[in-house]
């Protein structure tokens, strides 16, 4: 059965737009909390990134929530990791998110979890998008749920991501600089590095509700690139605006994706005989990944593209390590879902154990020229249902034989077709991504 509202990654969409506004979200509390109170006692942790959408729907969740019955307690701006572990920690039914992750401020979503910290199964959201369709009613008085607020979320959550390196660990002589991008890790991060030891000198910690991903963290990586070439640091590291992404800059200003990132932690690892199986990527992970992953006999396999296709072929297998090239990076010896303070941690450690630097850590693999060209479209029919599109793909697959691959895809939170071809020749490469996009435009207008 289809889903209505809930796409990969939860629900998201423009503030304002249907249904990213504030009596949707009044009767998506209220369907939540209705579902989550079949379970029985119902407590829902609520948190949210920092934009400034965020406290108009935390309220209008809240209303709905405890007019259903269910207990709210808030936890304010935190990581969207962070609200997987409390959901866990306090026993809770569920945990609720406010954010749309790396997207601008006039973007927001919801995004949920399970009191075990993990995204919710499938039945579960078809029962929250049968009961919007419900008529909302509201329990007796005497049964209206109560919200408090949790003070110490952080301090707890900063704790939890220090017990996933040992108690020895010190990180001094280390100079890190850390993106947080205007957004839910402005406080946490910080606190987590300088209490290991390291220097750390902090960009885009100043949220102010409108500035949440604008030219910082994750997706726009040349300012930190910059200040750690300008401040000599060791490396850099840039989350995303609700602290689930990573990516980092090694002491020479290059970019070090989440392919790299995870070939560091698996390879640590692997070494360490703590791997338990091999690692999961997606179907847009490098080449290069794969190679380098069966030099050191780890098995690879490719999911869907989002961290919930990722962690699905995880727990299917029984393994702990997987990730996208984006910076999501799940390690399932440490939490539950896609953490990038734990997965930075990981690396730390890593290149702690080798007793060397982010840019020698990554010479192990080597990366396929690999080009991807956004193409919005406007809805409608699916340009990749085009026969002219389909007949272009086959024949750049069949042009490149077998030293290539051709992905077209289309995006699971924006109206966007994600062009990505990649081959030994980058400039053949960059020629049939440039083809291939330009055709995906043509048959969209």
């Amino acid at each position: 059965m289809s889903k209505k509202y809930f796409g990969t990654d939860g629900i998201r969409g423009r503030v304002g737009v249907y249904p990213i506004t504030p009596d949707f979200m009044l009767k998506l509390g209220w369907a939540a909390g209705m579902a989550f109170r079949k379970m029985g006692a119902c407590k829902v942790l609520v948190g949210k990134d920092t934009r400034i959408s965020g406290y108009m729907f935390e309220s209008a969740l809240e209303a709905g929530l405890t007019s259903a019955g269910a207990d709210v307690m808030l936890l304010g701006p935190m990581p969207t990791p962070a609200i997987a572990y409390l959901s866990r920690t306090f026993q809770a039914e569920a945990g609720i998110v406010i954010s749309a992750s790396h997207n601008p401020h006039d973007d927001n979503g919801i995004k949920f979890f399970s009191g075990k910290g993990t995204k919710l199964p499938d039945e579960l959201e078809l029962m929250i998008e049968e009961l919007l369709d419900a008529p909302m009613t509201v329990v007796e008085s005497s049964k209206i749920g109560k919200v408090s607020r949790i003070n110490d979320a952080s301090g707890r959550y900063i704790e939890f991501c220090k017990s996933s390196v040992p108690t020895s660990t010190s990180f001094a002589g280390l100079k890190i600089v850390i993106d947080c991008a205007h957004g839910a890790t402005y406080k946490v991060a910080p606190s987590v590095f300088r209490e290991l030891g390291a220097e750390v000198v902090v960009l885009s910690a100043q949220p102010n509700g409108l500035n949440i991903n604008d030219n910082c963290g994750s997706t726009h990586m040349e300012p930190l690139q910059a200040a750690v070439l300008a401040e000599h640091a060791d490396l850099g590291i840039a989350f995303d605006g609700d602290g689930d992404r990573v990516l980092m800059v090694d002491h020479t200003g290059a970019i070090v994706d989440g392919d790299e990132l995870l070939f560091i932690i698996a390879r640590d690892l692997h070494e360490r005989g703590k791997l338990q199986g091999g690692v999961v990527g997606t179907l847009m992970s490098n080449l290069g990944l794969e190679l380098a992953l069966a030099d050191l006999s780890i098995p690879f396999i490719r999911a869907n593209v989002g961290d919930r296709y990722v962690i699905a072929e995880l727990l299917e297998r029984n393994w702990l390590v997987g990730g996208e090239n984006s910076g999501h990076i799940v390690c399932f010896n440490h939490t539950t879902t896609g953490d990038a303070i734990i997965a930075a941690l990981q690396v730390l450690m890593a290149l702690k154990a080798r007793d060397e630097g982010l840019a020698q850590a990554r010479q192990a693999l080597r990366k396929c020229p690999q080009v991807l060209i956004n193409v919005r479209f406007g809805g409608g029919e699916s340009p990749l249902e085009h026969p002219a599109v389909k007949e272009a793909s086959a024949r750049v697959t069949q042009a490149m034989a077998g030293r290539g691959r051709v992905l077209l895809r289309k995006s699971g939170t924006e109206p966007l077709v994600r062009v990505m071809v990649e081959g030994e020749d980058e400039t053949q490469v960059r020629s049939y991504a440039e083809e291939l996009a330009k055709l995906v435009t043509e048959v969209s207008a």
